[in-house]
């Protein structure tokens, strides 16, 4: 590496990119595949026709398959998207590159980082752990951490950092967390290494706890702290174990810096420079992190992501029913200045699940984004058993996407 006089600073860099870093083309039209099984509809398979047959607009070829190829043919959309319906595939299509410098497409199980839809698992982990009795919703951040203040240890709940309304901030926004993350080369490092920032930050507590709604990073860090002394295990162990491999999602995990510079099947994540419009391999830039945290930067696949989601809402695998309900059920009313470019009717926050209601039905999911290259897109519908997966390696929003595609499932 040049001296640091030869090289750009890391404020000027994310000028550049017009980057918000976070803890978290080609077109490839014979990449995808679609299916539109209305065997469970027209009573084929012997299935009943719960919910009538599969939409014209999701089918291949439909008005959501055509959005994503149009989207992919002007370079911003790269990566899967994949719709199920009672667990059976109804389309998948993969576009762009994984690694455009060796040419590497993106295909159907290629792996991305999911960014903050990696708080889904951290949430399932805590809600693991309450059932067993091993922690309360409503005790205080000191009762399972210590080395913070009392306006943190003594006030802060558990609920609270789950529902973002903890009053704590962005961990990933301090400089001192920029400073001391070049020097990580391990998950301990990062996890010890951004617990110390955290005790650390001056003003950490920004408003007072339970009275507003803001999202917290910091606050879903510090659940993934409390999972590892509440159980006694390595946090990155216990999502391994007890929801990863418990719910058959056999290729996610955190993946290191060198794991997704040695690998074919992980998206490199492309950001963009402000001044030349040119895309940027986010893992060159000096500031791409060694590895993800318990709020973001958790890799997975389309077809994994809705194994999870199955593996979920069958009340067993992962929690029972009535965990589950607890989860994925409002607390928190989000105002309507949260990201107004989603169409929604009334939109809250559970238990690490984003909670939206759409012409009167359910919606249920996460989603994850960094100017780095992130946007990821997990969306279930419990009443109507569909699960849309959209992931990509591309900074550019993914609304119009989730729009259709929330707009033809819940009209049907």
């Amino acid at each position: 590496m040049n001296s640091r006089s030869t090289q750009p600073s890391r404020r000027t860099l994310l000028g550049m990119l017009g980057a918000v870093p976070l803890g978290t083309g080609v077109v490839l039209t014979g990449a995808g595949v679609g299916h539109a099984d209305d065997s469970a509809a027209t009573g084929t398979s012997g299935a009943t026709a719960a919910h009538g047959p599969i939409p014209k607009g999701l089918r291949p070829g439909g008005e959501y398959d055509q959005l994503v190829a149009k989207l992919a043919d002007e370079d911003t959309f790269s990566g899967v998207v994949r719709l199920t319906r009672r667990g059976r595939p109804v389309l998948e299509r993969a576009y762009g590159m994984a690694n455009k410098a060796e040419s590497v497409p993106n295909r159907i199980d290629t792996l991305f980082d999911l960014g903050s839809i990696t708080k889904c698992f951290t949430a399932v982990a805590v809600m693991q752990l309450e059932h067993q009795n091993k922690l309360d919703l409503h005790e205080t951040v000191g009762t399972y951490l210590d080395g913070f203040q009392a306006d943190v240890a003594d006030t802060v709940t558990v609920h609270q950092l789950l529902t973002h309304t903890s009053g704590l901030g962005d961990y990933s926004q301090a400089e001192d967390f920029w400073a001391e993350s070049q020097k990580w080369n391990s998950f301990d490092e990062i996890f010890d290494g951004t617990l110390d920032v955290i005790r650390g930050l001056p003003d950490l507590v920004e408003f007072t706890p339970g009275t507003q709604w803001r999202y917290s990073n910091t606050g879903f860090f510090l659940l993934g702290a409390i999972v590892r002394e509440v159980s006694g295990q390595d946090y990155y162990d216990y999502i391994k174990e007890h929801v990863f491999r418990r719910a058959g999602m056999k290729r996610s995990g955190f993946y290191t810096k060198p794991e997704v510079l040695a690998a074919d099947d992980i998206a490199r994540p492309y950001s963009v420079d402000r001044e030349t419009g040119e895309r940027i391999d986010s893992t060159t830039l000096e500031y791409f992190s060694y590895g993800g945290t318990p709020a973001g930067g958790a890799y997975s696949t389309a077809g994994e992501l809705s194994t999870f989601v199955q593996a979920l809402m069958d009340g067993r695998t992962l929690l029972p029913a009535t965990s589950v309900d607890l989860a994925i059920s409002g607390k928190a009313v989000l105002g309507p200045d949260e990201r107004p470019e989603l169409e929604r009717q009334n939109s809250f926050y559970g238990y690490g699940f984003e909670v939206t209601t759409l012409n009167d039905q359910r919606i249920r999911g996460h989603s994850g984004g960094s100017t780095l290259g992130v946007s990821t897109m997990l969306d279930f519908y419990p009443d109507l058993d569909w699960v849309a997966v959209s992931l990509s390696n591309y900074a550019d929003r993914y609304w119009p996407m989730v729009n259709l595609e929330r707009d033809l499932i819940t009209q049907q």
